[in-house]
């Protein structure tokens, strides 16, 4: 079973939740860049990521045409903003056929509501089995071991 974790990052929490889950997993790592970057600081950041979520706007994304007929296993990762995922999430769900997939989701956040964010994900990808969620609150308050047990326990929902 080959398994990847796809995921947006704009701050490098969900990066670093990404790549830890890749290396415990051993599955590949595809981070969605977009064509133009977002702001990452300031009031910009909060403006324009909430006005291109609330909007529904799917950035072009620098890696085009992903190949997940290889996969069986794709865990998707994902900032909520907006309550809701990344418009870069937005663009690789309404761009790519996804389906008869066994599929995992992870959120990361500072007070978002993933239980919205993650049902707006289930209803994008309504001909796939949703095996488990995980969400991670305040990455960079966490400590390393934390993190590390957090990781740990979704990765083990993977075996399952």
């Amino acid at each position: 079973m080959k398994s990847v974790v796809i995921y947006f990052s704009l701050e490098g929490n969900t990066h670093l939740v990404a790549k830890m889950i890749a290396e415990r997993a051993g599955a590949d790592l595809i981070r969605l860049e977009p064509e133009k970057e977002y702001q990452s600081s300031g009031f910009g950041k909060y403006f324009y990521g909430g006005k291109s979520v609330i909007f529904h706007e799917k950035p072009r994304l620098l890696n085009e045409n992903l190949n997940l007929n290889e996969y069986d296993t794709i865990i998707i990762g994902t900032p909520i903003w907006a309550g809701s995922f990344t418009p870069p999430i937005n663009t690789f769900l309404s761009e790519n056929i996804i389906q008869d997939k066994s599929l995992f989701l992870f959120a990361t956040h500072r007070g978002g509501d993933t239980a919205k964010c993650f049902a707006k994900m289930k209803e994008k990808l309504t001909k796939n089995q949703i095996k488990g969620t995980a969400e991670f609150n305040c990455v960079n308050k966490m400590s390393a071991k934390e993190l590390d047990d957090r990781v740990r326990k979704f990765c083990l929902t993977f075996a399952n």
